[in-house]
């Protein structure tokens, strides 16, 4: 899909943004309750119902995550929240790790009890992937647009942001506009990335951000790695992997990552955040991308990883996200129906309207690029 997000759009939402920082499925699987298979259950009404789902998960006891920082579109909360309502026992692994790390994990530890349940994918590493996933549809499916889901339930969209600079008030003097603000002496040894871009979508989103300022297309995102390698030879570059840690010691000041996780490390985090910390949505074409929920389809806690998407799918979890400055996929259902929190969506600055997404080919795409020469680009 590919959106196109208006100069007034982008205002309206690098205000709030900154204001806030200073925001039908089949089964052959039997429907008795008892004698469900939920490892091939493609849905609950088709399997027992929804009371079954729980009961099943409930007697699994145990669900395993990973990549899932606590503040990571409010992961925390809504980990909590699933915990609290259904007393299943979460084991979050490897919280900062990428898409890529998600795969491995699932690879490597089939059929062992330690092996990831759910998936929180980016695009390109999904794309490469599907044969790890087995379909499922949630309840409120209908509530899910057809272009943020896959038709038989293998994946669904589930929240994006905008691309955004973050930065520290106290050692940048002036708030960088665009990407190319940070080619500047100021930013001398100081700006980041969320990992490396051929494993991590959101660091190869920051890559295709940089193409869309300097001449380049979600259909050739060459001149995003050419940007970045400027940024290096200028001495801007900072290969350091930047958490909410780092930025609340100062070690990485400024960090080219998703709105919803600088907004996350700056003052909204008390304590632990950094309270001179600011979110900018660079001038220009903006950049979105939706991450995607899927099932393990080897999952050894087979009814909590399905109670799971049931979960983060239904208003309680898709409105946390919005609060963290996410924006869920269901948000338009949410909005007729009267059940989205509407602070939060008005600190958000409004649901996005017009921006830029890259499709799954141009993804793909994207990937190759970056394989071929992100590593020549950087050194590395």
């Amino acid at each position: 899909m590919q959106h196109k997000r208006t100069l007034a759009g982008i205002a309206l939402a690098a205000a709030a943004i900154v204001t806030l920082a200073g925001c039908s499925a089949t089964s052959s699987a039997s429907t008795t309750k008892d004698d469900t298979d939920w490892k091939t259950a493609t849905s609950a009404e088709s399997s027992g119902g929804m009371d079954a789902l729980v009961k099943a998960a409930k007697a699994e006891g145990q669900l395993n995550v990973i990549a899932l920082p606590p503040s990571w579109a409010n992961y925390g909360k809504i980990i909590d929240g699933f915990k609290k309502k259904y007393g299943i026992t979460i084991n979050s692994a490897n919280p900062n790790g990428s898409s890529a790390d998600e795969v491995a994990a699932v690879k490597s530890q089939k059929g062992q009890s330690t092996a990831p349940d759910v998936l929180d994918l980016g695009n390109a590493v999904l794309q490469q992937n599907l044969g790890l996933l087995t379909d499922y549809k949630v309840a409120n499916w209908d509530d899910i647009p057809t272009d943020l889901k896959e038709k038989d339930g293998a994946w669904t969209r589930d929240y994006t942001g905008l691309m955004s600079i973050g930065y520290d008030s106290t050692k940048v003097k002036d708030a960088p506009k665009d990407l190319n603000d940070l080619l500047d002496s100021e930013y001398k040894g100081k700006v980041s990335i969320a990992g490396d871009p051929t494993q991590a979508n959101q660091a190869a989103s920051a890559v295709y951000l940089a193409a869309l300022e300097n001449g380049g297309s979600a259909d050739d995102i060459t001149k995003g790695v050419d940007y970045f390698g400027k940024l290096k030879q200028a001495g801007n570059f900072q290969n350091v992997l930047p958490t909410q840690a780092t930025v609340a010691s100062g070690e990485t000041p400024v960090v080219i990552q998703w709105s919803y996780n600088n907004l996350a490390w700056g003052p909204a985090a008390g304590a632990s955040g950094n309270k001179n910390w600011k979110t900018v949505v660079p001038e220009g074409q903006a950049l979105g991308s939706y991450y995607s929920q899927a099932i393990n389809k080897d999952a050894p806690h087979p009814a909590a990883a399905r109670l799971w998407q049931e979960y983060i799918a239904s208003p309680e979890a898709q409105n946390l996200y919005l609060q963290a400055g996410a924006f869920p996929a269901t948000l338009s259902a949410m909005e007729k129906s009267g059940k989205v929190d509407q602070d939060a969506l008005d600190a958000a600055g409004g649901a996005p309207k017009d921006y830029v997404e890259l499709s799954d080919e141009q993804v793909a795409a994207a990937a190759k690029v970056l394989s071929a020469k992100w590593s020549q680009t950087m050194g590395s």
